[in-house]
């Protein structure tokens, strides 16, 4: 089973920058997108009779927003994180027989550090979902989550600490999710692996000189571990300031 997520920072933009033609190169069993920033209505993706599409919007326009495009059908699907009280469309959690999938895209605690006080309790919240999740059925997490975890995880450590995204509260709380009984699937693969990054910033000769960060993830519970044949970044993939990552699981028995 293959599964490919992605921050598209703009559904419609990306569409012009080859969305489509990764989409159906991929060809992938379940495809998620975050940060959407449309409405209901605002555009019109057709990938065939294969994929039912799930989209959880925004009420801000342009904003946030995520989406699911899968070609197993879900049992349930989820929008947010309680009833009424997600309006940023930040999460979609399908249920298949046996794993549920959560897409997320994790707030951002902005440059100045305004919301992230937010943005940890929101974790702190997020955390005890997935938990209950779990207690179910097997878990499957993926998205931006807005934070590097570890210092192998970007580029410019040393520079960085502090910065959004690479605050000691904000690595602090991705621990606590793996301490949880979660993996890290790439860095479980690859624990040594250096310069692999699925965000740059849009300055100028960034993305060229390979000066990025790693936030988006595939997580698993730990019991899937056994399925896990191969986490990816598609760093050479454009379109967006954050390129896809793969999860590729063996089928269930």
């Amino acid at each position: 089973m293959k599964l490919v997520s992605w921050n598209v920072n703009g559904l419609r933009a990306c569409v012009n920058k080859g969305f489509n033609e990764y989409f159906h190169e991929t060809a992938a069993d379940i495809f998620c997108v975050q940060e959407t920033k449309l409405q209901e209505g605002q555009i019109d993706l057709d990938h065939g009779e294969a994929y039912t599409q799930y989209w959880n919007y925004a009420v801000k326009k342009g904003y946030s927003g995520t989406a699911v495009f899968t070609k197993i059908k879900p049992l349930s699907v989820r929008y947010g994180l309680e009833e009424d009280e997600e309006p940023e469309g930040r999460i979609l959690t399908l249920e298949f027989e046996d794993f549920y999938l959560v897409n997320v895209y994790t707030p951002n605690a902005k440059r100045d550090l305004s919301r992230l006080p937010y943005r940890l309790e929101w974790e702190d919240r997020f955390r005890s979902y997935l938990l209950e999740l779990d207690a179910k059925k097997p878990v499957i997490v993926c998205g931006d989550l807005n934070v590097a975890h570890q210092e192998i995880d970007l580029k410019n450590a040393k520079a960085n600490l502090g910065n959004s995204g690479f605050t000691l509260e904000e690595r602090d709380k991705m621990t606590r999710l793996l301490e949880a009984g979660f993996i890290d699937t790439f860095r479980h693969l690859y624990p040594d692996r250096t310069d692999v990054y699925s965000w740059w910033s849009y300055m100028p000769k960034v993305r060229e000189r390979n000066v990025g960060w790693r936030i988006d993830y595939f997580l698993i519970s730990s019991r899937l571990a056994s399925r896990l044949l191969d986490a990816q970044v598609d760093c050479a993939i454009t379109g967006s300031d954050h390129c896809p990552v793969v999860l590729t699981l063996a089928d269930s028995e």
